[in-house]
């Protein structure tokens, strides 16, 4: 058995969007005066470890997008990413050092000093 992630084994566990990512995405949307936006979270090639995460707004979601809907507020996903952010938590972070959405990604093997990018 392979534990290579894929698409459907991905279904099976969709990222976690936590209520205080939630709320930071509501507020944020509030501000742009769009209520057809959506986050989404998505996966590209680069950064100090291989992999990194991204984040934008998007009016669209695809038909394959795996959408995660809490307090209103869409968290939509596409496919490829979704195969390394099986069982992720997306969550927002106010400290200190600033405010920042943050990945906990059980997949990820290792990750950057400054968390925006991860190796499997």
């Amino acid at each position: 058995m392979s534990d290579t992630p894929n698409y459907q084994t991905a279904l099976e566990t969709p990222p976690l969007f936590s209520d205080a990512a939630a709320h930071k995405v509501r507020e944020l949307i509030v501000e742009e005066n769009n209520p057809n936006l959506k986050l989404r979270v998505y996966i590209s090639g680069g950064g100090c470890s291989g992999f990194q995460y991204g984040f934008t707004f998007d009016e669209d979601s695809a038909e394959d997008d795996v959408a995660v809907v809490k307090e209103g507020v869409t968290l939509v996903v596409d496919p490829l990413s979704l195969q390394y952010l099986m069982g992720a938590e997306i969550d927002y972070s106010e400290s200190l050092h600033g405010a920042q959405f943050v990945i906990r990604n059980p997949n990820a093997k290792s990750t950057c000093g400054c968390g925006s990018s991860f190796s499997v």
